[in-house]
């Protein structure tokens, strides 16, 4: 049983995010503390002069509306928005607050990408603790 579960979100497919929420929910301990992460990618600065001022605050509240939807869901689950590169981001989220397992869901693989996705592969391959992956 895990006591401090990542569960990193991304809200292309709800049905993965609710397979890794299943999955959370069967490996957690009664007490412990589950956090849906979003990693929002950096807009790259020429592109934000032709986007509206408010579409980034926009985007956050619905994200941070969305994560809480899912975070309801689980015993003692919240959600947390945060900026940067997503594999790196999610393993040093995972280390600073002392994670001890990510559920990440994963797509299925192209000739790209042959075992997993790149951020799953990603995490899999450096996180510091127990990777759970969910396809």
């Amino acid at each position: 049983m895990y006591h401090k579960i990542l569960v990193p979100v991304s809200f292309d497919d709800d049905a993965k995010i609710s397979a890794a929420l299943d999955v959370a929910r069967a490996l957690s301990a009664p007490e412990a503390e589950i956090t849906l992460l979003h990693v929002m990618e950096h807009i790259p600065a020429y592109a934000m002069h032709y986007m509206p001022l408010d579409l980034s605050e926009a985007t956050r509240e619905g994200l941070m509306a969305e994560l809480a939807r899912f975070a309801a869901q689980v015993p003692n689950g919240h959600g947390v928005l945060v900026e940067g590169h997503a594999g790196r981001t999610i393993l040093d989220y995972a280390e600073e607050h002392g994670k001890d397992c990510i559920i990440i869901a994963s797509h299925r693989p192209g000739m790209a990408d042959y075992l997993l996705g790149s951020t799953a592969a990603q995490v899999v391959r450096h996180a510091a603790c127990a990777v759970m992956v969910v396809r």
